[in-house]
């Protein structure tokens, strides 16, 4: 599923990885975790001009056609006022600016706010989270941004077309000989409705995929309740680990393609906590190189998850 080549340095190992399927390539070097750049986290505390608060979100944010906003539970779901996809939604989770922690309850009952406002939009959909500005939250309260377009993405596109070719050649899905080849790794972690892992090759620091047993968004409702429990309990770990920030996003293939060679999965990466210096974990060799350098092993994950659970 994928390959590695190790080398020796003074200091340790550096691993050059590459996923099969897609191609997709990254670099762990482990032992740039000892230059402690992650500190505890700054959190901006003002509530003050915060037009996701329950005291201003009615006047500052935008409506639907019909003049309304989509409620579920706490939630509250409307079009994003600076799109950059064709369907674009912001899901506000909680009436709380910082909540200490985030129940399963209420993070279901956004994803389900998000899937009714884009599920009658044809195209491409993801439902995505920066948490915290060091993950690119220009909002500290915590919402959900739901996007559709009418072609994937660039790494939706990758595994869409690989996958197909996998089928073609192997005649079974490339995701579910994935997870039978995961769940007896280092990097596996828990299994219920939906199957965790820690990605072998990483897109960011401690990357953790949730594969669902679905492909589009219109088969998405019987999952959204224990895909938001799988997520807070890895959002639980992040934190036991010292990791505040963090970016997830679940992808679908498009309407009609169920069986065509795709999975639904939920990808979770680790953000450096927010900090005084801007520093982030995103530079050259991320951005404009696309072949992100990791600091800690996905086989390291396993044991990790076992003894903070």
């Amino acid at each position: 599923m994928f390959t590695t080549h190790e080398i020796r340095t003074e200091r340790g190992i550096l691993q050059y990885r590459r996923e099969s399927l897609t191609g997709i390539r990254c670099r762990i070097s482990p032992v740039r975790i000892e230059r402690q750049i992650d500190s505890a986290p700054a959190l901006p505390d003002s509530r003050e001009r915060c037009p996701f608060c329950s005291d201003a979100i009615n006047a500052s944010t935008p409506t639907f056609g019909d003049g309304s906003r989509l409620h579920c539970g706490e939630s509250v779901t409307f079009p994003n006022l600076y799109p950059f996809a064709k369907h674009h939604v912001v899901t506000v989770i909680t009436t709380e600016h910082e909540p200490g922690r985030l129940s399963a309850r209420h993070l279901a009952d956004a994803i389900s706010g998000t899937t009714q406002a884009m599920i009658r939009s044809p195209g491409y959909a993801s439902i995505n989270w920066n948490y915290l500005p060091s993950a690119g939250a220009s909002i500290v309260h915590p919402h959900l941004q739901g996007i559709v377009d009418a072609e994937p993405t660039r790494l939706v596109d990758l595994y869409l077309s690989a996958g197909r070719r996998y089928l073609v050649d192997h005649g079974h899905l490339y995701w579910d000989d994935l997870v039978d080849r995961e769940r007896c790794s280092e990097r596996f972690l828990f299994e219920d409705e939906i199957f965790w892992s820690a990605n072998p090759v990483p897109l960011g620091e401690r990357e953790i995929r949730g594969i669902l047993p679905i492909s589009t968004l219109d088969e998405f409702e019987p999952y959204i309740e224990p895909l938001a429990r799988g997520i807070i309990r890895i959002i639980e770990f992040y934190r036991d680990l010292g990791t505040y920030a963090f970016n997830a996003s679940i992808f679908f293939d498009a309407p009609g393609t169920a069986g065509c060679g795709h999975r639904a999965f939920c990808s979770l990466i680790a953000r450096l906590n927010p900090n005084s210096l801007s520093m982030c974990d995103s530079a050259f060799m991320e951005r404009l190189h696309l072949e992100p350098v990791i600091l800690t092993l996905p086989e390291d994950l396993g044991a990790l998850f076992r003894e903070k659970s």
